[in-house]
């Protein structure tokens, strides 16, 4: 009886144990289940180390890329092979950001019910972005032989359309891999932070407005430096009296280093976290990296830091976030790479804050850059150029939104945002409106 007790009490164990593991076993198969599918091990999806199965897709249905058992095939267009690499991926996977590394389980087509059986379901091998590959080709050849960055999304539906970094190399001959340029494996757009020059203007002026009650009144005479602590900061020119719209027009960094002082430390703290440009963005998993500022001084550099000089690192994805909920009145959908997703949203801006950034960046447009060279996009924008190191030169930015699209450009060591990095984003905000 005491063996057939020992026996019973054995087995109980045993059954309880099985039923523990197979309670883990199937937390872990709903959890981790597309990690394993998409292993490299994997013979049914990959065939010498590269995927078999799978194909991307643009918004248009346009063709990025297809896994075969001959290994990747891209786009027959070179330009738009060279503008998506950093979206879509390289043949050995160096782009973490890339679709082709991140979302494997989903180009693999694996379903939790029929795993990677792929030809269960017509679709469930497809990948489709929000990236227009057309738009992206017209980015890469409207930079022509220069380094930088054009993003462009939808700030209602938080589709993101262009998303183009520069250096790139040709993903169809992997041997270019060897000798591709430094920096060719970053997507510049969600993995960098840059020296945004005047852009940030935009940052300081929203400051301005939520903080400073006479704003409406303010004025300020550039004689062309304004010295801090026997130290000057200094514009190109002379501006004379400006108020807040002829500071932010003609870009005057003598009044927006006063302006900064005068703000303080802690309210331009606080209008960068407040604007999302300290964070990280989630676009369907993949996180952009947050930009950092340093104004916690009380002299030369602070008043550098407010002009967008400085410490000051803006990662484009946020500043272009930002743009969006201008536009949007203070809020503005969050970015989305897979077509069909839903990022959120996020609020940004007090609605009459966005308001007056809204007519303040429409007057630079029509007092300064000129609506012609822009012809029917009721362009709201700032330019900037950003000083770097002595004897570099400046890299030229441009941002701003234009109906539904929000965007920011740089060309990097191209110098005057406006006149560079302005019909960059021409070009490419009329390549989208043209197929609207």
């Amino acid at each position: 009886m005491k063996k057939m007790e020992g026996r019973a009490v054995l087995c109980l164990i045993l059954a309880a144990a099985l039923v523990i593991g197979l309670i883990v076993f199937g937390v872990k198969f709903v959890k981790d289940g597309d990690d394993w599918a998409s292993f490299y091990a994997n013979a049914h999806v990959y065939s010498g180390g590269r995927l078999a199965v799978g194909s991307v897709y643009d918004r248009n249905g346009v063709e990025l890329l297809t896994n075969d058992g001959d290994g990747p095939h891209y786009n027959e267009d070179e330009n738009i092979r060279k503008a998506t690499m950093q979206v879509v991926g390289d043949y050995g996977m160096n782009v973490s950001t890339a679709v082709n590394y991140a979302f494997r389980s989903e180009i693999i087509g694996y379903n939790i019910l029929t795993g990677t059986n792929g030809f269960l379901f017509a679709d469930n091998r497809e990948l489709n972005l929000t990236i227009d590959a057309e738009a992206s080709k017209t980015a890469y050849e409207a930079m022509g032989n220069r380094n930088g960055f054009v993003g462009v999304y939808n700030w209602r539906t938080g589709d993101i359309l262009c998303m183009v970094s520069k250096p790139t190399y040709d993903p169809a001959y992997p041997e270019q891999a060897e000798n591709a340029e430094s920096g060719s494996y970053i997507n510049k757009i969600l993995s960098a932070a840059a020296t945004p020059g005047s852009t940030f203007k935009l940052v300081t002026t929203a400051a301005a407005i939520e903080n400073k009650a006479d704003l409406d009144s303010w004025s300020f005479r550039c004689t062309g430096s304004y010295e801090i602590d026997g130290e000057k900061v200094t514009c190109q020119s002379a501006h004379g009296n400006v108020d807040i719209y002829g500071a932010l027009s003609k870009s005057c960094n003598c009044a927006y280093a006063s302006l900064t002082l005068e703000l303080g430390s802690e309210a331009m703290n606080e209008i960068v976290d407040q604007l999302g440009l300290t964070s990280s963005y989630d676009i369907n998993g993949i996180e952009s990296v947050p930009g950092s500022f340093n104004f916690d001084t009380y002299n030369i550099n602070l008043g550098w830091a407010g002009v967008g000089q400085f410490e000051d690192q803006v990662n484009p994805l946020s500043l272009m976030v930002y743009m969006g909920a201008i536009a949007g009145g203070g809020t503005a959908s969050s970015p989305v790479l897979l077509s069909g997703s839903d990022g959120g949203s996020v609020d940004l801006l007090d609605s009459d804050t966005a308001l007056k950034m809204d007519a303040l960046m429409r007057n630079n447009v029509t007092s300064n850059y000129g609506d012609r060279n822009y012809p029917g996009l009721e362009l709201r924008a700032k330019s900037g150029t950003a000083e770097g190191a002595p004897g570099r030169t400046p890299d030229a930015w441009f941002c701003g939104y234009s109906g539904d699209l929000a965007f920011v450009v740089c060309v990097e060591k191209g110098g005057y945002g406006s006149s560079v990095a302005g019909p960059v984003a021409n070009k490419v905000l009329q390549a989208i409106v043209a197929q609207e």
